[in-house]
């Protein structure tokens, strides 16, 4: 206790506190949620922890902890889990009880580490602001002023996709997600990395203010992005595209379509999400006038002399040669091998 404040784990009596809290606070983003929780638990079976900072009845700080558990690279604690954000949410008075209760509860589950995506920062944690950068800026009023509002180099490919024989539609249903998850699986097995499980894209079509918006040629899906919505601001979460939709420009395509269709939904802002700084998605973002803002993640260390959770960069030299053999697998094989290791990257 301190100054009156009690931090513990929540149960499923807070769950509605919790969500109350979230929904009213202006720092919070929809990886805050117990929808989001909800959906990794069902998608990758991750267990979410939660921890709650009381003042009396009235909820002052809440912190939700993704035990993300691997074969392959340990184990540990992030808030929150599959996300780019989270982190502590709530009175800064609160933020030393609910760091030292993470790492004590890291501790009590045999991890490691604990790792915060954003907000409030228990004094002493290593902090990493170089990594990430995060693109985000509001939405212009209307389509007209949102191509003017793109760099003219940029603006050029667009207005291209938006002359090429594309055609764009959005939806929730199975239909939908089942093609949104094979442009995607294809596009990230392109890259060279796992595909998310199936799984955890219909849970957060279920659980979250979702959808997908898919970009086709000739009656076939090339290009697709499924989004997150959450006060104002549209998050295009997971997206990509076939090769063929590079030749025809289906990506600029569903991105200007995106911002029109979350401006037509009442959104004002459009965050691109992360990329690592220096890399070819980070310059994509900012070739569509998003400036680069460092992300500030913390990590706590609750490991006594154990072995660190194994960090994951696909950037890491040490990848690069597993990158270039899953690049070389058959699409169907990486879709089915991709979602036992991407459930626990975390």
């Amino acid at each position: 206790m301190t100054g009156g404040l009690i931090v513990r784990c929540a149960d499923d009596a807070d769950r509605a506190r919790i969500a109350a809290f979230v929904a009213a606070h202006p720092d919070a983003t929809p990886f805050h949620q117990p929808g989001w929780a909800d959906a990794i638990e069902r998608g990758c079976g991750q267990r979410t922890h939660w921890l709650i900072a009381q003042r009396g009845t009235d909820v002052a700080a809440v912190l939700p902890l993704t035990e993300v558990r691997s074969p392959l690279f340990g184990a540990a604690l992030v808030s929150a889990g599959f996300a780019v954000g989270g982190g502590i949410l709530g009175e800064e008075e609160a933020v030393p009880a609910l760091g030292s209760a993470a790492l004590a509860l890291a501790k009590r589950r045999g991890i490691t580490g604990v790792e915060l995506r954003g907000g409030a920062i228990p004094m002493g944690w290593a902090v990493d602001d170089q990594s990430y950068l995060g693109f985000a800026r509001d939405l212009a009023p209307d389509d007209d002023a949102q191509l003017l509002a793109i760099p003219r180099k940029q603006r050029a490919d667009v207005r291209k996709s938006l002359e090429a024989a594309l055609s764009v539609t959005v939806g929730r249903d199975q239909a939908a997600a089942d093609a949104h998850y094979r442009v995607y699986a294809e596009s990230v097995r392109n890259l060279g990395t796992p595909v998310f499980p199936r799984a955890l894209m219909r849970a957060a079509l279920a659980m979250m203010d979702a959808d997908v918006l898919t970009v086709h040629h000739d009656g076939r899906p090339i290009a697709s992005v499924l989004s997150l919505y959450y006060q104002g601001t549209v998050y295009p979460y997971w997206g990509g595209g076939t090769q063929q939709a590079r030749t025809m420009r289906a990506n600029d395509r569903m991105y200007v379509a995106l911002m029109a269709h979350a401006r037509a939904r009442g959104c004002t802002r459009f965050d691109f999400g992360r990329s690592k700084a220096g890399t070819g998605a980070a310059a994509f973002k900012g070739n569509w006038g998003f400036e680069g803002k460092p992300l500030r993640y913390a990590y706590g260390d609750a490991s006594e002399g154990q072995a660190p959770r194994r960090e994951v960069n696909p950037l890491d030299p040490r990848y690069a040669l597993m990158v270039r053999a899953w690049q070389r697998l058959p699409v169907p094989v990486a879709t089915l091998l991709g979602p036992w290791i991407s459930r626990g990257l975390g």
